[in-house]
């Protein structure tokens, strides 16, 4: 078989251009606000990860300009070597302070920030115990490791038990989803931090959805729980609530320390731009000053998920500003996608391998800064586009 025979027989996508239900790489034409404008027309963006809604903020993009003009557009070389500025190893403490750790280390995208920690912690002979739903980037980097991988059912807690009882006296790495970022709801971590003592495991908590959300002031899932200190490892990413582009580790001093000098991505990929490092500081800052964003994120969220319920939606587990619409097929699911911009809602379809075959959903997120008027608006769409298409 030709190097190119697979590009050739991928048609997927070009079938759904035909049919005139492809949604994906579409290209908005302003900032990530409440509402956005996309091809030409102001439509209400419910598809952004932009939950605190600081993308925009004054604050935040002054620090990126102030940035820019001091330090230039980029590093031009890897943070290991010539690129780490006093800004990312003050992004760094802040970081640290944020979710209750020792130190902290930034990686040029939250991707990264999973890939480079799972590879360098989890080497031949240890385990890494995931559940089957996390993100992609902790499983491509629990492959990219020299370990084996163990997956548990979703939020199933007595499955887990059975795989870390089948790999006791092996060096052990739980690794969860603080908040799942398509199903919505947030990990058992007190109990996964319990099975983790019982089998002298280390647990480590993705929090790219929880940072912002969840906690005291946004400080997280394990804040939001108090069990900062049982878990071993915090993973975050910029590019949610903290509005920019990036990601974190935070830990003990000495495991940040180990990553630091053997993640091969922290090492032979370029550094965070400037730009990118002062806004996600600035963004930091103005989450803890304005309170009144991470309450008015959860209020949008419940007049969101009160709307959905009596409109007969189906929701999933969901319980934070991550709220699925299961729609089931795949086809059905674009169709709303379309439909619904059509009428002035921009949502974010997600079929298979995403999610098991038939589980097809759109997927809703809030913003603090989506005013009462937007959402029942996009509500008032949905519902009459769900009931068109048989959805409800």
């Amino acid at each position: 078989m030709g190097l190119l025979d697979k590009v050739q027989k991928f048609q997927t996508a070009r079938m759904l251009m035909d049919a005139g239900l492809y949604n994906y790489f579409r290209p908005i034409e302003s900032a990530q606000k409440s509402t956005v404008r996309y091809n030409g027309r102001e439509v209400i963006m419910l598809g952004s990860n932009n939950y605190l809604g600081l993308t925009n903020h004054p604050k935040v993009k002054e620090a990126a300009i102030a940035a820019l003009n001091k330090y230039g557009t980029g590093c031009a070389g890897s943070r290991f070597l010539n690129g780490t500025l006093d800004v990312h190893v003050e992004l760094e403490e802040k970081l640290a302070s944020l979710v209750g750790k020792e130190k902290a280390l930034v990686f040029s995208t939250g991707f990264f920030a999973n890939i480079g920690t799972i590879s360098t912690l989890v080497g031949r002979n240890e385990v890494a115990v995931v559940d089957r739903t996390d993100h992609a980037s902790i499983i491509d980097g629990c492959r990219m490791s020299f370990g084996r991988v163990r997956k548990y059912h979703h939020q199933d807690m007595a499955h887990l038990e059975y795989c870390l009882q089948q790999e006791q006296g092996t060096n052990k790495l739980i690794i969860v989803d603080g908040v799942f970022s398509m199903e919505g709801d947030v990990a058992k971590v007190p109990e996964i931090v319990a099975l983790g003592k019982k089998y002298d495991t280390l647990v480590m908590v993705d929090d790219a959805h929880g940072v912002g959300v969840m906690g005291k002031n946004g400080r997280g899932t394990c804040d939001h729980f108090g069990c900062t200190d049982d878990v071993h490892l915090i993973v975050g990413t910029f590019s949610k609530s903290l509005a920019s582009v990036g990601g974190f580790v935070a830990s003990d001093a000495d495991t940040i320390h180990y990553i630091q000098h053997m993640a091969r991505v922290m090492i032979f990929s370029a550094s965070p731009p400037p730009a990118s490092v002062a806004s996600v500081s600035a963004a930091i800052d103005v989450m803890l000053e304005e309170e009144w964003r991470h309450e008015a994120l959860w209020k949008n969220t419940n007049i969101m998920m009160e709307r959905l319920k009596d409109a007969g939606f189906d929701t999933g587990p969901s319980e934070t500003p991550i709220i699925p619409v299961v729609t089931g097929g795949d086809e059905d699911t674009y169709r709303m996608c379309v439909r619904c911009w059509e009428a002035g809602v921009f949502v974010n379809p997600i079929v298979s391998p995403a999610v098991e075959p038939g589980n097809a959903l759109l997927r809703l997120s809030l913003m603090a800064t989506h005013t009462e008027d937007e959402i029942h608006k996009s509500m008032d769409i949905l519902t009459s586009v769900g009931k068109e298409l048989g959805v409800v």
